[in-house]
């Protein structure tokens, strides 16, 4: 392989603001996948990630359509995405399942929940290295290099608008988007550094804590809370964690805690018990990502609750690590539910690749 940028190379990144910025400025949906850059020369197609490893063997079907959508040499940036069962919006849950060591499953899993490409950045093209040129050169390019790409390999769509920005905003995440990024139309591209800006969804809910890990410095401060949602059933649901506290509080926090502390016979997630030092309550999390982490947990008596902020749900979970808000001691635990959570109106996700 021989291109003008060759790999690895780190992503781009954005910086959170709390609204959507204005200026000279691109605005794009913000796609929730993996973070991905493309580098193709003829036949020899290499997909990157965010920690720069690749991740080329995971996506053979990905490897086919990109030799058939691409220009034959070309570096470029987007995201890896796959559309959920219900066919209208994105399921981060199924992608997170496609990143498996066997290859006999990647196989079959690249056949039953077949992945997209979403691109959104040129790095090179033939013989030139774009990245040091103007975003706005850089999105004609990729536009022209894009004309005749069909799916599974898309191009993302783009405004200067910042009120059509906003419309995207509330809209696509219906379709499992979560949110928008703004890019600086005048910048080059910069691995590694925080200068577009991204803004999310922020929402708040009370939840019941269930449970927490201990911090890796040692066992008597307080690594991450779990948390947890009764379902109209009256089963706890285990919903995320919030992990984010200077050491003086997780050491304060573990102190607090300790009359809270169960047994797993005692608890909402007593059937974890077979499976203590190996597992969180939820089944997927003992994860790839995370190889040779212990995930277990001290379960705690599900009497407290605290209200924390998240951006989007995926299925019943948060989609990513809560923050913490503060304790809600007027709140029963069993009041703690679902039915508080916002829904977003649903917006068909082939729209938003057809926009």
């Amino acid at each position: 392989m021989q291109l003008p940028v060759m790999p690895p190379v780190a992503p781009m990144l954005a910086k959170s603001v709390g609204a959507i910025p204005e200026g000279r400025l691109s605005y794009e949906p913000k796609w929730d996948g993996f973070r991905s850059i493309i580098f193709r020369d003829g036949d020899d197609v290499e997909i990157g990630s965010r920690n720069e490893k690749p991740m080329t063997r995971y996506f053979p079907e990905l490897v086919e359509a990109l030799k058939a959508n691409l220009p034959a040499k070309c570096v470029i940036d987007g995201e890896i995405v796959l559309v959920g069962s219900s066919g209208d919006r994105l399921d981060f849950d199924a992608l997170q399942q496609r990143i498996h060591p066997a290859a006999s499953r990647v196989k079959m899993l690249s056949e039953q929940t077949p992945a997209k490409f979403v691109a959104f950045d040129l790095l090179a093209l033939g013989d030139e290295d774009f990245s040091g040129r103007p975003f706005a050169e850089r999105r004609a390019a990729l536009e022209r290099a894009f004309a005749a790409a069909s799916a599974p390999v898309h191009l993302t769509a783009a405004t200067q608008d910042p009120e059509l920005a906003g419309k995207w905003f509330h809209q696509f995440e219906g379709a499992g988007l979560d949110g928008i990024i703004a890019k600086p139309l005048d910048g080059p591209y910069q691995p590694d550094k925080r200068v577009m800006f991204k803004i999310k969804h922020e929402r708040t809910a009370d939840c019941v804590l269930a449970g927490y890990r201990v911090h890796k410095s040692g066992p008597d401060a307080i690594g991450s809370l779990l948390l947890g949602l009764y379902k109209p059933g009256g089963e706890l649901a285990s919903v995320g964690v919030v992990g984010a506290f200077p050491m003086k509080r997780r050491k304060e926090l573990f102190e607090e805690l300790q009359p809270l502390v169960t047994s797993f016979d005692e608890h909402p997630w007593a059937w974890a018990k077979q499976e203590e030092g190996a597992r969180t309550p939820r089944n997927a999390e003992g994860s790839r990502w995370s190889a040779g982490k212990d995930l277990s947990f001290t379960p705690l008596r599900p009497e407290r609750v605290l209200e924390v902020k998240y951006d989007h749900m995926e299925g019943e979970r948060f989609r990513h690590t809560a923050q913490f808000v503060r304790w809600r001691p007027d709140r029963d635990p069993t009041s703690c539910n679902y039915e508080q959570l916002e829904e977003p109106v649903k917006f068909d996700l082939a729209e938003v690749l057809a926009t």
